[in-house]
Formats: C-alpha cells, sequence, structure tokens
C-alpha cells in the first residue's frame, strides 16, 4: 500500500474515531489502515451489542440517562443485531474496530441519544467483555465438536473389543492390545481436553465492563446489574487488571495447543498405519489424496495437514505470550494483538476436529492385518513371567527365565507359543503343559483385567464410562 497523506471518514462526523476530538486533524490513511481491528473484531459484533444493550439497561435502571433514552438505545442495537445478523447491514470495514461501527451506526439513527451508549466505559472495558461473551458460547461450541469425535470413537471402540493389534512402546512391539484399547486411549485424552476447556469458562464468566479505561468510574454505575444480566458469576475485582487481563485468551489457547497435541498424535498413528508396511487402516478415498506424478499414491494429507496445523496453533500461543510478557499496567494497544491469534488458534482447532472425525469415521480397519501384528517380536513374554509369578517365582527371576526363552525363540527362530515344552523346562521346571494357554495373543488380551485394561470387559466399562461422559454434558 502506498502511503498517502490524505483524510478518511475517521476525521469526523457520526462514524469518527472515538478518541477524535483531541486532534485537529486526522490520521494519515496508511496509519488507519495499520492500526484497524475491524477484520478480527468482525465476529464480536453480536456479542459488542449484547454487552451495550446490558449496559444502556444499567445506566437507564440507575437514572444516569434518562429511561426512555435507555430503552431506545436498547431497542435500536437489537434492530442493529438483527440487520447484521440477516445481511441487511453490513459491517463498514473503515470504521476502526466494532464498537466504533456499532456507535457510529447508532448514533446515525438516534442521533445524541444514541451517544450517551457509552456512558461510564471505555473500548478498554467493552473488548474485554465482548471476548469474554464471546468465548463463553464459543467454547461449548467446541466442546460439541470434541464430544461427537469421542462418541465416534466409542463407536469404533465398540464394534473392535476383541480385534487384536500390537501395542507398541519405543515404535517396537510391546504387547497385545485391542483396536478398541487404542482408539479408547484417544477418547480419554479428548475429554481432559474437554474439562480443561469447561475450567477456562468458570474464570471467564466474570464481567469486567465497568473498570473504565483503567481506574473504574466516578459514575454510579452498577456493575453487578450488568454482569447479572449478562448471566456472569460476578464481577472482576480490580479494575486495572480487568482491563490489562488476558490470561484467558492465553489459556484458552494453551488448552488449544494440548487439544491439537493430542490430534497430531493420532494423526502420526494415521499416517504410520496407513503405510504398505503396516496397512492397519485404510482411509477412505473422500479424505485421501493422490500424487501429481505417481499415479497409484493414495496419501494420507488430511491427517498431516491436522498434523501440520498444530504448529501453528502454537505459534498463536507463543505470539500470546510474547505480546503480554512485558506489558505494564494497564492497556496497551499492543493487546489488540490479541484478536488474530486468538481466533486463529480456535477456528485451526474447531476445524481440525470436524475433519478428523469424518476421516476417521470412515476409514476401514485391516483386522487380519492387526492381529498379524501379535506374532512375532515376542510380544506374550510379559506374560511369560506371569505365568512363573503365579506358580510363585519372583518376578524379577521369572524376567529372566522369559529372556532366556526369548533367546531360544530368537536363536531357532520360532515364537514363544511354539517353542516345545523340553525346551522350557530345560530353563525353569516350573513351566508346564499349561503354558501353551497363555501365550496365545488373545489369552494375554483377556488375562489383562485390571480397571483400564484392554480386556474386552474392561475395554466395555470404558465405553460405558464415555457414553455417559457424554449424556451427562448434554444434558
Amino acid at each position: 500500500m502506498s502511503i498517502e497523506n490524505k483524510k478518511t471518514a475517521i476525521d469526523g462526523g457520526n462514524h469518527a474515531a472515538l478518541w477524535h476530538g483531541r486532534f485537529q486533524e486526522g490520521p494519515d490513511a496508511a496509519a488507519v489502515e495499520f492500526e484497524t481491528s475491524i477484520y478480527a473484531d468482525m465476529r464480536l459484533a453480536q456479542d459488542d451489542i449484547t454487552g451495550s444493550i446490558a449496559h444502556a439497561g444499567m445506566l437507564g435502571k440507575t437514572g444516569i440517562i434518562p429511561a426512555d433514552e435507555s430503552a431506545a438505545i436498547a431497542a435500536e442495537l437489537a434492530k442493529i443485531a438483527d440487520e447484521i445478523k440477516s445481511g441487511k447491514l453490513a459491517i463498514d470495514t473503515s470504521a476502526e474496530d466494532i464498537h466504533s461501527f456499532v456507535e457510529g451506526v447508532l448514533t446515525d439513527r438516534l442521533g445524541n441519544t444514541g451517544k450517551k451508549v457509552h456512558t461510564g466505559r471505555s473500548r478498554n472495558d467493552q473488548i474485554a467483555l465482548d471476548e469474554r461473551l464471546y468465548l463463553r458460547h464459543a467454547v461449548p461450541e467446541l466442546q460439541a465438536e470434541i464430544l461427537k469425535l469421542i462418541e465416534t470413537l466409542a463407536s469404533i471402540a465398540e464394534k473392535h473389543t476383541e480385534t487384536l493389534v500390537s501395542g507398541y512402546t519405543h515404535m517396537q512391539r510391546a504387547q497385545p492390545v485391542t483396536l478398541a484399547q487404542h482408539v479408547l486411549s484417544w477418547s480419554w485424552m479428548l475429554k481432559r481436553d474437554y474439562e480443561r476447556l469447561s475450567d477456562m469458562v468458570e474464570r471467564i464468566n466474570l464481567s469486567p465492563l465497568g473498570s473504565g479505561a483503567l481506574a473504574g468510574s466516578g459514575l454510579p454505575l452498577n456493575r453487578e446489574m450488568v454482569a447479572e444480566s449478562l448471566g456472569f458469576a460476578g464481577v472482576t475485582q480490580n479494575s486495572l487488571d480487568s482491563v490489562a487481563d488476558r490470561d484467558y485468551c492465553i489459556e484458552l489457547a494453551s488448552d488449544l495447543s494440548i487439544l491439537m497435541m493430542h490430534l497430531s498424535r493420532f494423526c502420526e498413528e494415521v499416517v504410520i498405519w496407513s503405510t504398505e508396511e503396516f496397512k492397519f487402516i485404510d482411509l477412505s478415498e473422500k479424505w485421501s489424496t493422490g500424487s501429481s506424478i505417481m499415479p497409484q499414491k493414495k496419501n494420507p494429507d488430511f491427517a498431516e495437514l491436522i498434523r501440520g496445523k498444530t504448529g501453528r496453533v502454537y505459534g498463536d500461543l507463543m505470539a500470546l505470550l510474547t505480546i503480554m510478557k512485558g506489558l505494564p499496567l494497564s492497556y496497551d494497544r499492543d493487546l489488540q494483538e490479541d484478536r488474530e491469534n486468538l481466533f486463529d488458534a480456535y477456528d485451526t482447532v474447531f476445524n481440525s476436529l470436524q475433519i478428523f472425525n469424518a476421516m476417521i469415521g470412515t476409514a476401514r480397519w485391516n483386522t487380519d492385518r492387526m492381529a498379524a501384528s501379535c506374532t512375532g517380536g515376542h510380544a506374550n513374554a510379559t506374560d511369560l513371567a506371569d505365568y512363573l509369578v503365579r506358580k510363585g517365582m519372583p518376578f524379577r527371576v521369572a524376567h529372566e527365565v522369559s529372556a532366556r526363552s526369548v533367546r531360544y525363540c530368537i536363536e531357532h527362530q520360532c515364537n514363544l507359543e511354539d517353542m516345545p515344552l523340553e525346551e522350557y523346562r530345560k530353563i525353569s521346571d516350573l513351566i508346564e503343559n499349561d503354558v501353551y494357554e497363555v501365550l496365545p495373543a488373545d489369552c494375554c488380551v483377556k488375562a489383562r483385567l485390571t480397571t483400564g485394561g484392554p480386556a474386552p470387559e474392561r475395554t466395555k466399562e470404558q465405553i460405558k464410562k464415555l457414553q455417559q461422559f457424554i449424556a451427562e454434558c448434554r444434558s
């Protein structure tokens, strides 16, 4: 953009900047474009109006402005809200911010009465209110997507409580589990993500309005009245902190980063599992892409994109932390930069949840390939040790016996379940023919009956608890 020294609509009139009275000339056009936040603020329009209606109602009830003017302001603001929602009224992007736009339209329509809406408040406490109002309804919408994904995963688990698959540590085959157990592990991570967001919403549920620019107001405002009318649990307790605080933005971005990290880990496994080497999962063609040069390719691009976008959300969190790290109290214009990062993190996670849900919900599972992963690699070695423990052998000794048995199998290229009994008895005379009853992969899984374990009855308990959690959250 070329820098030209020309005046804009910000200089005067009803759509002038809310601070223009101090200045004899308006800012340069380049300065206006640089400082505007209207593009980020636009999504706050309805919440800005909701807050203004509550504020106007309080001004009228306390007698700070006449009751009839308070009612007129509230009625006109409601009309403006409806017109913006329907598209009849377009938001003017030449306005400095959403507050200026709404107040400008109100003043156009009501004249001096409209100019009374800002009595006793500042854009500093106004934006803090708008963001809190927005997050109070936006976060539950995000949580609804989390519940949908948990529901999808629980549905997959219900169908695969006995579908064997190797569990891994260090990306090496470790012990046999089930597909149900694996996808349920994802579900419990998501449940914690949901709960973290609920905790965050509780902390933002306080109204900062009435804190003014930084020092409250000399007018007899009733902050508690506004808070109650807006459904807040109460009011913030320090006017300086109220306008300077962006903890709720940082906390949300942090929660979203953890959630995105979980999605990224899920996607990493989907990418690995969809390789020819694993071939555990076959993604729908609707959620795969091809190659511009290699005709045979079927790429898990959507899983990779979610994994990649995790870095973007981390960046949003780091940007917010960096914006705040050196700010003196109370308000600084740097805080205007919070919205783009906050909304970007929110939108990225929201979209990623929807995409992952659709992708995983339409995938096909190669159960034969999964079951085959449980043979070879001696993943039942721990079960052999447990067998000996049940016969009275100390675990550390049993571990050594099992390790020696694995060594025999490696040298003779066989599996533990195929090792001859006479060879077992050369290592320990506690091993008897019943050892072959505990070594098959399905027996290993069924024996793991501890709470949270992969035995079918235990995974069914997990599914039931998650379904109860979903029902409680939706009730």
